[in-house]
C-alpha cells in the first residue's frame, strides 16, 4: 500500500479510537444503535451464517434503500446461474436493512456492514470468508477493499455509476482512488460514461465493462398490478381520479409543489397530492407549509392504519417503505431533488407503473434514466414552480397524451431490462461459476 493509504487508515483509525468511547456512552444512555453496535464492529451473529452453503460464498454489499433495490434481480440472476451459490447481504442504512429483510425474509443473511476500521473488518471478513466482495454502485471503502485484497478475495464493484456531479471531487484525489480501486478486480458499470469516469479515476481500462441498470429489472417486475388496489383503497380514489405524486421532495421544493399544487387545483379541484419528502424528519415543517396556504391534509400513517379515511386533498407521507407502491396510483410524478440544486432522484420508479414523470434541471445523478425517458418521450423538464403546474394542467387537459406518455415510459422500463443478469455473470465469473454449472450440464 503507498503513503496516501497508510495515511487515510490512521487517520480514520485515530478519529474511530477518538470517537468510540463518547459514542459508546452515547448508545448505552439514548439506547440507540445500540443493537446496531456490534454488527458494525465486525461482530456478526454466527447464527445468521447457518443458512450459508459450502463455496462460492458471494458478499454483497448495498448501502441503502436504491441499492438494496438493485441488488435484488441481481442476486436472483446468480441464484439462476448456480442456485448453490451462497450469499450475504448488508447495508448500511437502518431503512436499507428492513428493506432487504423484507425483501428476503429468511433465504439470504442481512447484516450492517462493518465500519471502514482495520479491526472491523477484519473481524467481519474472517466471520464470513466470502470468496467475493460485491459493492453496488459507488460504494468505495478504501481499508475494506485493502483487506479483501489482503485476504485474495476477489473483489467486484457492479451497477457502477459516478456522476457529473460527484466526479470532479474524487479527482482531488485521484491517486489515492487508483491505488485503492487498483485492488478491484472488474468494474461492471451502468453507463458508458460511468465507464469513463471511473477509468478517469485511475481504474484499468480491461478490467471494465458496461452492462447496464440492474433496477430496470427489479422496477419492472416489481410493478404488481394488485398493489394499485390497495393503494386506491388507502387514498380512497377511484380509477379515474387524478393523483400528482411529488416524490423524494427536498429543500424548497416542498413550498414549491404546494404552489403548483395550488395553480393546478384552479381547473382541476378535485385533485389529490401525495408529497413523500426524501427525509421524514422534514414532515413538520411540511404541516406548518400546507396550512399556511390554507390547504388541509392527512398523514399516510393514518390512513394506511385504517385509523381514518381519506377526505382532505393532500397526503403527507410521513413513513420510509411506500413511494413506490404509491407511485402506482399516480397520474404525474414530480421528481425530487431536481428543482432544486441536488442531482435528482430516480425517475425509474414512477415510470415503472405507466406515471408520466416531471423534473426539474437537476438530475445530474440520473442522466441514464433522463435520457432514456426522454427518448421514449416519457420525461418531462420544468425549471419552475409554475413550469410544473403548466405542465399538470396540460396534461389533464390532453388525457390521450397522458396515457401515451406514461404507456411509454413503462414500456422503456421494461424493454431495457437485462443488466442484472449481465452484472450476475460478471460475479458468477469471479467465483468461477461460469466453468462449474458448464461441467455440471
Amino acid at each position: 500500500m503507498n503513503l496516501l493509504y497508510r495515511a487515510y487508515a490512521a487517520l480514520t483509525g485515530g478519529l474511530f479510537l477518538a470517537c468510540f468511547p463518547p459514542f459508546w456512552i452515547y448508545t448505552r444512555l439514548s439506547g440507540r444503535y445500540k443493537k446496531d453496535l456490534k454488527e458494525r464492529l465486525g461482530y456478526l451473529p454466527p447464527h445468521l451464517f447457518h443458512s450459508l452453503l459450502p463455496p462460492p460464498r458471494i458478499w454483497i454489499h448495498a448501502v441503502s434503500l436504491g441499492e438494496v433495490g438493485a441488488a435484488a434481480p441481481i442476486i436472483g440472476a446468480l441464484r439462476a446461474i448456480d442456485p448453490r451459490c451462497s450469499v450475504i447481504l448488508s447495508t448500511t442504512t437502518e431503512h436499507g436493512r428492513k428493506l432487504a429483510q423484507n425483501t428476503f425474509g429468511q433465504k439470504i443473511p442481512v447484516v450492517y456492514a462493518p465500519i471502514d476500521f482495520v479491526g472491523s473488518v477484519r473481524k467481519a471478513l474472517c466471520r464470513v470468508r466470502p470468496d467475493v466482495l460485491v459493492f453496488l454502485e459507488t460504494e468505495i471503502w478504501p481499508v475494506w477493499i485493502a483487506e479483501a485484497r489482503r485476504m485474495q478475495i476477489k473483489i467486484a464493484l457492479v451497477n457502477g455509476r459516478i456522476s457529473v456531479r460527484s466526479i470532479g471531487g474524487y479527482l482531488k484525489f485521484r491517486p489515492f482512488f487508483r491505488e485503492v480501486l487498483n485492488n478491484i478486480d472488474c468494474f461492471s458499470m451502468i453507463g458508458k460514461e460511468d465507464a469513463e469516469r471511473i477509468m478517469a479515476l485511475g481504474a484499468e481500462p480491461g478490467k471494465i465493462r458496461v452492462s447496464g441498470n440492474a433496477k430496470f429489472d427489479g422496477l419492472a417486475g416489481a410493478a404488481d398490478p394488485s398493489t394499485k388496489k390497495e393503494m386506491r383503497q388507502i387514498v380512497n380514489v377511484g380509477s379515474s381520479q387524478r393523483v400528482f405524486v411529488a416524490g423524494s421532495t427536498r429543500g424548497r421544493e416542498q413550498a414549491m409543489v404546494l404552489e403548483a399544487f395550488k395553480e393546478i387545483l384552479r381547473p382541476f379541484p378535485d385533485t389529490i397530492l401525495i408529497i413523500a419528502p426524501r427525509h421524514i424528519s422534514r414532515v413538520p415543517e411540511i404541516e406548518l407549509l400546507i396550512e399556511k396556504s390554507g390547504l388541509t391534509y392527512q398523514l399516510w400513517s393514518k390512513l394506511a392504519r385504517g385509523a381514518s379515511r381519506r377526505t382532505e386533498p393532500v397526503i403527507i407521507v410521513d413513513v420510509f417503505g411506500v413511494l413506490f407502491k404509491i407511485y402506482s396510483i399516480a397520474s404525474v410524478t414530480f421528481c425530487g431533488g431536481s428543482l432544486v440544486p441536488l442531482g435528482g432522484q430516480n425517475p425509474l420508479e414512477a415510470a415503472a407503473w405507466g406515471s408520466v414523470v416531471i423534473y426539474g434541471p437537476s438530475m445530474e445523478d440520473f442522466l441514464d434514466a433522463k435520457a432514456l425517458l426522454e427518448k421514449a418521450g416519457a420525461g418531462m423538464m420544468v425549471s419552475s414552480p409554475k413550469g410544473l403546474a403548466e405542465k399538470v394542467i396540460w396534461l389533464f387537459n390532453h388525457p390521450d397524451a397522458l396515457y401515451d406518455c406514461g404507456r411509454r415510459g413503462r414500456q422503456a422500463v421494461v424493454k431495457n431490462s437485462g443488466a442484472a443478469q449481465k452484472h450476475a455473470m460478471v460475479i458468477a465469473e469471479l467465483t468461477g461459476q461460469l466453468e462449474a454449472v458448464g461441467s455440471r450440464q
